[in-house]
C-alpha cells in the first residue's frame, strides 16, 4: 500500500480547459494517477483507474478523459462512460460501479489543491 500524499498544489483552475480534463501525477508514479474534470465552476477529481478492470488508465492519450462533446468521462479500454458529477458508470461493462473520487479544494487564489488520495 502506498503512503498518503500530503496536500499538494496541482494547478490553477484557469490551467484546465472548460469543459475539459487534465491528469496529474502528484505521487511521482511516472503516470497520471488522478484527473480533474472542469465544467464551468464545477471541479470533480477521480483516481485514474477504471472500476471495470483494476488499474487500467482511463485516457487514451494525455488528458483525453472526456467524450467528444465533453459531457461524460470515457474509459479508452472498455468504452465505459461515466457521469462527471458522480463518477457513476452509465454505459458499458461496469454499470452500477463508480470511479473513486479524490478530495480536492480550490483556494481563494484559484489553486486546485489535492487534499487526500
Amino acid at each position: 500500500m502506498s503512503k498518503p500524499i500530503p496536500p499538494v498544489r496541482l494547478a490553477d483552475v484557469d490551467d484546465l480547459p472548460d469543459p475539459g480534463a487534465r491528469g496529474f501525477d502528484p505521487g511521482k508514479a511516472g503516470r497520471d494517477t488522478l484527473f480533474v474534470v472542469r465544467r464551468g465552476a464545477e471541479l470533480h477529481a477521480y483516481r485514474d483507474a477504471c472500476p471495470h478492470f483494476g488499474n487500467t488508465q482511463m485516457a487514451w492519450r494525455k488528458d483525453a478523459y472526456l467524450n467528444g462533446d465533453g459531457t461524460r468521462i470515457v474509459c479508452h479500454a472498455h468504452g465505459a462512460q461515466f457521469d462527471i458529477a458522480s463518477g457513476e458508470c452509465l454505459l458499458g461493462p461496469c454499470l452500477g460501479q463508480r470511479l473513486v473520487p479524490v478530495e480536492i479544494e480550490v483556494t481563494s487564489d484559484g489553486d486546485i489543491v489535492l487534499i487526500a488520495i
